[in-house]
């Protein structure tokens, strides 16, 4: 999905080709489509310059990257290079998860995509936390795809462990999880975004219409979870876009 396995100046042709298409179709159509770009982050250093171009060149507003990068958590100190030149500039990322085990007792029943991927979320989640990516990085913004995995509804669990185990979860930043529940884009009104998941089936045939046909969500929180709160991730105005 990412090409984190190959070599990393082959990944930044493939990137540097596929971000290139994806500015010149928003170019077409810029009142339809907003871009993120790729980069190969399996060489931080060549991330981040590709990161610059897309943000200073070519307008992409944003930049998509997998849940680990190859035998590196998000953690990873390796990968900070990438995380200041996203901070820096206001580049927020968007983090899918990808490359779940698939093997032994999970290949059957798509499993992996109905529990690997959560648990990758998961697991990404768990390492930025833990590992004090936000501490290094404080206005570094994030979103996590599938409303966060299963991070949500075994934060109890994750918080629990982090309190009577610090010799484990505590080694490296001692900032309880649940603090950072307003600094990631998981839960809260303002912080739930749609996605279509197009073309793949695991998403909603008509995209949207789970949220247009709800009878418990009001007219405001209908519009943020359908546009707004995305246009505010990426900094950018609803009045440059088709609504």
């Amino acid at each position: 999905m990412f090409n984190y396995w190959a070599k990393p100046e082959d990944t930044l042709d493939l990137s540097r080709f596929l971000n290139d298409h994806l500015a010149s179709v928003i170019a077409k159509y810029p009142k339809r489509f907003v871009g993120a770009a790729t980069v190969p982050l399996q060489s931080p250093e060549l991330a981040a310059e590709e990161l610059k171009r897309c943000v200073g060149t070519l307008g992409l507003p944003s930049v998509m990257i997998g849940s680990h990068i190859n035998e590196w958590n998000l953690d990873e100190r390796k990968l900070d290079p990438f995380y200041k030149t996203a901070e820096d500039l206001s580049c927020p990322v968007f983090i899918h998860p990808w490359d779940m085990e698939t093997g032994g007792r999970m290949s059957k029943y798509w499993l992996p995509w109905l529990v690997g991927m959560p648990a990758e979320t998961t697991t990404a989640i768990c390492s930025v936390i833990f590992g004090g990516v936000l501490e290094r990085f404080p206005n570094l913004k994030l979103c996590f795809a599938h409303g966060a995995g299963a991070f949500p509804y075994t934060l109890g669990r994750i918080e629990h462990g982090f309190m009577v185990r610090p010799d484990l979860c505590a080694t490296e930043n001692d900032n309880p999880p649940h603090t950072y529940l307003r600094r990631l884009y998981s839960d809260g009104l303002d912080n739930i975004l749609l996605g279509s998941d197009y073309p793949f089936p695991l998403g909603e045939h008509i995209p949207g219409k789970l949220i247009q046909d709800s009878q418990q969500l009001n007219k405001t929180v209908k519009e943020k979870t359908l546009g707004l709160n995305a246009l505010n991730f990426l900094g950018l105005k609803l009045k440059d876009f088709v609504w």
